[in-house]
This record gives C-alpha cells, structure tokens and sequence, in this order.
C-alpha cells in the first residue's frame, strides 16, 4: 500500500495541528524496519532514560501528548504509529505484519533504530498493551520495566455488549459512527478538539485488519527477574469489568503494581487521565 493513501492532505494537516499542541521541541523520525517505515515522535532531554509508548488500536502516536508533556521532564519519551493502523507509519509492499512474531520482531526493530538502551519502559495502551505484554513476555532482557494501561485481551476478555457497540465502526468505519462510539464509551468526557479531528481522518483509512491471537505469556511475565511491572484500569471501561480484571492482573503477576483509576473510561484514556499516568511513570 502506497504512501500516498497514508498521507492524504487532510490527515496530515489533522496530524500535524495534534502534534503541534506537543511540548517541544519534538522530533519527528521515520525508522526503516523490515515490516515498512515506523514514524517515532520524540521529546524530552535526549540523554534521559527512554520511554516507549504504544497506541490503541487506530489512535495513533499522538494519542500521548498530554502524557508526553509529564514525562519528558523525566524521559526521553518515543510515542511510535503502529504500522498498518492509522499514522505516519507506513507498511512494507508484501511483507505485512501479520503475527505475534512479525510484531516483536517490529519492535525490536524500531528499539534497535532508535538505539534505546535501558533502563528502557516499554508502555501501551489497549491493544497497544496486548502488544507490549507479548513483547515483554518474550524479549523481557531489554526492559527495566512494563507498563500496561487498560489492556485488552490480557487479563480479560471484552463483553459482549462492547463488541456489539464497536461493530458498526469496525466493519464500515466514519467519523459520524467513530464519534458516536467515543462520546458513548467514554460517557461524554471532554476530549481535545484536535485529537477528535484527527479521528475523524482517521476513520476514513482503509481498513487494516490487526493481529490477534493469544493472550500474552502471563507466566513469563511473572517470573521476570528485575522488571518491574504496573498495571492500570480505567474505573469506567465498558470493553471489560475493571474490578475483575484488576483481580485478575494480580493473580497472575503477584509482583505487579495493580491498580483502578477512578471516574475515568478506557478509550481516550491516555488523553483524560494523563496527570495521573505520568504521576506513575
């Protein structure tokens, strides 16, 4: 899939008025890797620590703005586009990512492009966590430590009612059908204009299908010696019971740090519960 279908005008205006609300100054870096081009949005002291960030599913890289504006006092934050999904990224011709595997193996790539050498946090919202829990259950040696924000399809799997909800954006996606599922997902929160705008051009991507499969190693995981691993759940997530999956989470990692945010949903998490992520990090 050509670049030019990636980077339509009205995207990349939408793009880049979200990224412009960034702290700056921002360094905007396409990494070469085997599965296509990685676009890696920067910030922070470049000698600082570095923090990896992935995105839900659709949401982009910039989905970490509000977090990135903490962090940075503290890290080098790398927010990355999945590549396939909405963003900058863009996939290799014939060489699609299309499972666990090929996803480490992305990773590993953009760590090594990025030269980022611990103590590295690997972090990930929603889907972006399934991603990050996967990679730390099979490449733990290059994390110091895991951070996984409302993960989808770890500790628990979606409800049903959920599902139902998102299908009509899944199966033919628009900005009218993507707003509505936010605004009811998220109960009304307030969300930033610009990010909302950068959905609405997101919708109109073609459609992508994700990798999916198993739930990460739980077990790896636990028994990973000097990673420290957090947790975190919104309160308010429709796509799972946060209380059962907060049990859950501390049953199979007895080490972790778990714990529920309040009064917050799961979606735009990154965006309304950014003092509270960056507190942690």
């Amino acid at each position: 899939m050509s670049s030019a279908v990636f980077r339509t005008r009205s995207f990349r205006a939408a793009y880049d008025a979200a990224l412009g609300e960034w702290p700056g100054p921002v360094e905007a870096v396409d990494l070469p890797t085997p599965y296509g081009i990685t676009r890696v949005n920067s910030c922070g002291p470049a000698d600082a620590p570095p923090l990896v960030l992935l995105p839900g599913g659709g949401a982009t890289s910039l989905v970490w703005g509000a977090v990135a504006a903490g962090a940075a006092r503290t890290h080098r934050v790398h927010a990355l586009d999945l590549v396939g999904d909405p963003g900058l990224s863009v996939p290799a011709p014939g060489r699609a990512i299309r499972s666990v595997t090929d996803l480490v193996g992305w990773l590993d790539a953009v760590l090594d492009g990025l030269g980022a050498q611990g103590p590295l946090t690997l972090g990930g919202h929603s889907y972006g966590a399934w991603i990050a829990a996967h990679y730390a259950a099979r490449s733990a040696a290059r994390l110091d430590r895991l951070v996984l924000i409302d993960p989808t399809q770890v500790f628990a799997g979606l409800r049903p009612g959920y599902v139902l909800r998102a299908l009509p954006v899944l199966v033919r996606p628009t900005p009218e059908r993507l707003r509505s599922f936010l605004d009811w997902e998220t109960r009304g929160a307030a969300l930033d204009p610009a990010w909302l705008r950068l959905q609405d051009e997101s919708a109109r991507f073609p459609a992508l299908r994700p990798v999916t499969g198993p739930r990460p190693d739980l077990a790896a995981l636990a028994t990973t010696p000097g990673m420290r691993v957090d947790v975190l759940f919104a309160e308010r997530a429709r796509c799972h019971d946060a209380v059962r999956a907060a049990r859950a989470a501390r049953a199979a990692l007895p080490g972790a740090r778990v714990e529920v945010l309040p009064g917050v949903g799961h979606h735009a998490l990154p965006l309304t519960a950014a003092g509270e992520i960056t507190r942690r990090l």
